[in-house]
């Protein structure tokens, strides 16, 4: 499984980029939020850095490998948050983060925001509130401090240390627990102890989520 990949930008097009890394050119489809990060970095002549979401496609005449890449970890999270809706397929993910920023789009769903979701080619009203139902409890976990700042709970949040919190929810949504609850729990007990370990955090949460 890859993470990620980070090297040289040989080439970008507004829906795709080739990151060269150990003599290797990875071709990974990306949105135009994306897009626009890494022209900066090709500004700058600065290495990449792309977080990875892999897609096989098998069992048929077109069997096929596909990877996305993503300037963000939000950004592909929520992408992968997008694609277990129905309705929503690969392509139509990256067209909806090609329209919004990921702040946008958390927000839009939060907010129950159906007209900003149907301005969105190829969503229609019942794809946008399918959208709005399935995942409206996910968004903590990806929320950045852009949209949490809107709604005044950037500050409760900011002297946690994020790595730590982003690895221990992690980790909690992979045992099976659900991310919004988890994140709360995260949160607290890293306010109330900011120096303790992933490992430290999750033991704890484990005794508190319910």
């Amino acid at each position: 499984m890859i993470d990620y990949i980070k090297g040289e930008l040989a080439s970008l097009t507004p829906v795709l980029a080739v990151v060269e890394a150990c003599g290797v050119g990875y071709a990974l489809n990306i949105s135009l939020n994306t897009y626009t990060q890494l022209q900066q970095r090709q500004e700058k002549d600065d290495a990449v850095k792309l977080f990875v979401h892999e897609s096989l496609v098998a069992g048929g005449r077109d069997d096929s490998f596909t990877l996305y890449g993503f300037a963000h970890e939000d950004e592909r999270s929520l992408y992968r948050l997008l694609i277990t809706v129905s309705g929503v397929g690969a392509n139509t993910a990256r067209m909806i983060l090609s329209s919004l920023t990921p702040a946008d789009l958390i927000n839009a769903i939060a907010a129950g925001d159906e007209r900003i979701l149907k301005a969105v080619k190829g969503i229609g009203l019942k794809t946008a509130q399918r959208i709005i139902i399935d995942l409206k409890d996910k968004l903590p976990v990806m929320e950045d401090s852009g949209a949490r700042a809107d709604r005044g709970e950037h500050k409760a949040e900011a002297m946690v240390n994020n790595e730590v919190k982003q690895e221990a929810i992690s980790a909690l949504t992979m045992l099976g627990f659900s991310p919004a609850p988890t994140a709360k729990v995260v949160v607290a007990l890293l306010q109330q102890q900011p120096d303790m370990t992933v490992e430290q955090v999750v033991k704890l949460a484990l005794k508190q989520i319910k």
